[in-house]
């Protein structure tokens, strides 16, 4: 005779193989400060999956950091015996493999309108907000190292012009980017809208945009969100950035 329940377990592991061991240890790599970090413990505390972190800062770019992840890069997901970089991959990992509410459209067009918000967020909002005028402003002057007046003058049009795309694209009254629901749009885009709004460029030019201020504003009162600012070591110098100077400066 054969136990249903046993069979029906047995269906439900061959269905859903990632979500059976989704209670395996749990754990971020990278160091405190980084963006891309950011984004995936937002996603991982939204979820609800208890994860712990492990600072990588004594050992950016050595050999056990590329050994995790060969182009010198943060973040890392380890879960079990699994190992991931790439925020976008690690993020949908996450909601896929994860109980707790879904961060993806079931919508194919919405699911679209999320993806090409989150490659906007690599490629116009991350680099001119974070690797431009944030490095500039807070990361270099914290190690001793003067400002390139350059490098901010050449991303604050792009960043002005970045906020007028998410100011139009805010303006269908929903809550979040994508419309009323949370998705990883909104997850990908707050750490570096975070960041830039501590430099005093970033405090000039919010006020400006009042449906993205209104929408930040909704994003930081999330229980997650203000969980994880909590969470947070104080904003200590980033002492690996050093060698960003000279390894990987925007040159203007």
């Amino acid at each position: 005779m054969v136990c249903l329940q046993c069979k029906f377990s047995l269906s439900w592991r061959q269905i859903h193989p990632a979500k059976v061991t989704a209670m395996t240890d749990v754990v971020v790599l990278g160091f405190p400060r980084s963006t891309y970090v950011h984004i995936v413990r937002l996603v991982l505390a939204h979820k609800g999956v208890a994860h712990s972190f492990r600072d990588l800062e004594p050992e950016m770019g050595s050999a056990s950091h590329l050994a995790l992840h060969p182009f010198d890069r943060v973040p890392i997901l380890q879960h079990g015996d699994f190992t991931l970089y790439e925020t976008s991959a690690i993020a949908t990992y996450v909601d896929e493999a994860f109980e707790g509410p879904s961060l993806q459209p079931k919508d194919v067009r919405a699911r679209a309108r999320m993806n090409q918000w989150i490659s906007s967020v690599n490629s116009y909002y991350y680099p001119y907000m974070i690797y431009h005028v944030t490095h500039e402003r807070l990361v270099f002057p914290q190690l001793g190292i003067a400002s390139d007046e350059r490098v901010v003058s050449h991303a604050l049009p792009k960043v002005q012009r970045a906020l007028e795309v998410l100011e139009k694209a805010l303006g269908h009254g929903a809550d979040y980017i994508v419309g009323s629901e949370l998705t990883l749009a909104d997850f990908f885009m707050l750490p570096s809208t975070y960041a830039f709004g501590l430099t005093e460029e970033g405090k000039a030019i919010y006020p400006k945009y009042p449906s993205f201020c209104e929408w930040r504003a909704r994003m930081e009162a999330l229980p997650t969100v203000k969980r994880f600012r909590a969470s947070l070591p104080p904003r200590n110098p980033i002492e690996h950035a050093r060698k960003w100077g000279v390894s990987h400066r925007p040159k203007y």
